[in-house]
């Protein structure tokens, strides 16, 4: 029983994370058409009030107000919230955390964050929707989404030929990354099925019933999934399948979550901007280095429900920092696999040079 509460715990989580992993899938879209309604009504307003907030923050005792999705994008910053919370941190910070995309993605439009922690096609849209107004300043999370089944044969994308995947949200980035790596394989409609279900609990309940479907679930699901039926196990990493599919020096990686910051707290406080990208840095490494003592942070951030649950699922969350050319190279050929299936999903046109802060 114990062990069955747990499992709904998670899968209740889950369905609230970002960039969760990924941001949970369906809010990923979501999240970008959101981004879309809301920055397009807010257009007129949010240089000025983005200025205005900018302006709040002139002095030298300058607060960093940090926005982030409970997911996986946030799990890495965890240690940071807590050293800022003891007064430890070179910065000082306000973090707001919530769970519903399209309020993050309002925050920023509106000016109400300097930094915040996004999945990565809704930064692009937002930096098409708020006049290039916003910059990425590092890559805090990788792939989360991997196929799940009890059929082991399946080890290789090739071997989905004349199979049914199931996965969550038609339209949403798990499609355009999984077509994108099955058309690399020579792959197409007549050769692999995609079964869409609205949610990836959906999913879940079908690898429940039938643990020899293949499953394409993000973090947490998978670990909740596993947990309440052993004979299922991660077949494949979708992450790695992209990695497998660029070609040489393409650099391209499959992204989920991104930081982003606001240009005009950027030029007014570039040094506080360059501070808090060594100590994301720092918070990232400590997540990886003591996984233990990061599980409990990001319980008690409520972040995740229980610590055992958050110290499964961390190991397959790709929580990752990288920034500078390489972080450049790795979105830039993401966003364009994204646009290459549907321009609206990284907000009608690419970003260019700007939208990268590379020093």
């Amino acid at each position: 029983m114990r062990k069955m509460l747990s499992v709904m715990m998670a899968a209740a989580i889950a369905g609230s994370l970002l960039a969760g992993c990924s941001s949970s899938t369906t809010e990923t879209t979501a999240a970008a058409s959101s981004a879309e309604e809301t920055t397009t009504t807010a257009e007129e307003t949010t240089t000025e009030a983005a200025s205005e907030s900018a302006a709040e923050n002139t002095g030298n005792e300058a607060v960093v107000r940090v926005g982030g999705l409970k997911g996986p994008t946030t799990m890495g910053l965890v240690k940071l919230m807590d050293a800022a919370a003891n007064g430890e941190s070179e910065n000082s910070y306000e973090f707001t955390m919530v769970t519903a995309a399209d309020e993050m993605t309002a925050m920023v439009a509106g000016g109400k964050v300097d930094i915040a922690l996004l999945p990565a096609n809704v930064a692009s849209v937002l930096y098409n929707k708020t006049n290039k107004n916003i910059s990425v300043i590092d890559i805090n999370t990788l792939g989360v989404l991997y196929f799940v089944s009890a059929d082991s044969s399946v080890t290789t994308i090739d071997q989905l030929k004349g199979k049914t995947v199931y996965l969550p949200g038609k339209g949403t980035t798990p499609e355009y990354a999984l077509r994108y790596v099955l058309s690399a394989a020579g792959l197409g409609d007549d050769d692999v099925t995609l079964e869409f279900k609205s949610e990836a609990s959906e999913v879940a309940s079908v690898l429940a019933e039938d643990p020899n479907a293949i499953g394409l679930l993000p973090q947490p699901f998978v670990t909740a999934a596993l947990a309440q039926n052993e004979k299922l196990s991660i077949i494949m990493d979708l992450t790695k399948e992209w990695d497998n599919v660029q070609g040489e020096g393409s650099g391209s990686r499959l992204v989920t979550g991104v930081t982003i910051v606001n240009n005009d707290f950027l030029k007014e406080h570039e040094d506080l901007v360059d501070t808090f990208l060594q100590e994301h840095e720092a918070s990232i490494a400590f997540t990886a280095e003591d996984p233990d003592a990061a599980s409990e942070l990001i319980a008690n951030a409520e972040i995740v429900a229980k610590a055992p649950i958050a110290k499964k699922a961390l190991p397959y969350c790709n929580i990752t920092f990288i920034s500078g050319d390489e972080m450049k190279t790795a979105l830039s050929g993401y966003l364009q696999a994204l646009y290459d299936q549907n321009p609206s999903s990284v907000g009608g046109e690419l970003p260019n040079d700007s939208f990268y802060y590379v020093k």
